[in-house]
């Protein structure tokens, strides 16, 4: 008992695992705010090759479109795979439901932003876990 106390402070202080509410596999494993699972890396790669940073901001924070860093704290993965998907076109926010890309890798690319959003990733740009 003692030894799974210590095990999960200790992941903690590292920033993960964090599990999805829906299975119990870590969402994302992160060290030192920038190491990543392969896993959430895959969803950076993701977001650097839809360009979301053109609307979202390099750092998540928000330009044209709304901070995703805030959004995600509100957002249900549910909502959030519906927004990409779907857009919201009166807002200015494009459909991804027909990029094979984004939608292949949606899981990955909530996973790198839920940690942006939960500040257990403190840096935009990551790194693999070595």
């Amino acid at each position: 008992m003692k030894y799974a106390m210590l095990l999960c402070a200790a992941l903690m202080i590292v920033g993960g695992p964090v599990h999805a509410a829906d299975d119990q596999k870590p969402l994302y494993t992160v060290i030192d705010g920038n190491k990543v699972d392969a896993n959430t890396l895959k969803g950076f790669r993701t977001w650097r090759a839809a360009a979301c940073d053109r609307c979202h901001g390099a750092n998540q924070e928000g330009l044209v479109g709304p901070s995703l860093i805030e959004s995600l704290k509100v957002l249900t993965k549910e909502q959030f795979v519906q927004t990409v998907r779907d857009g919201r076109l009166e807002k200015g926010m494009q459909s991804f439901g027909n990029n094979p890309n984004v939608m292949d890798n949606i899981d990955s690319l909530y996973a790198y932003l839920k940690g942006r959003s939960d500040g257990a990733i403190t840096q935009a740009k990551v790194q693999p876990m070595e």
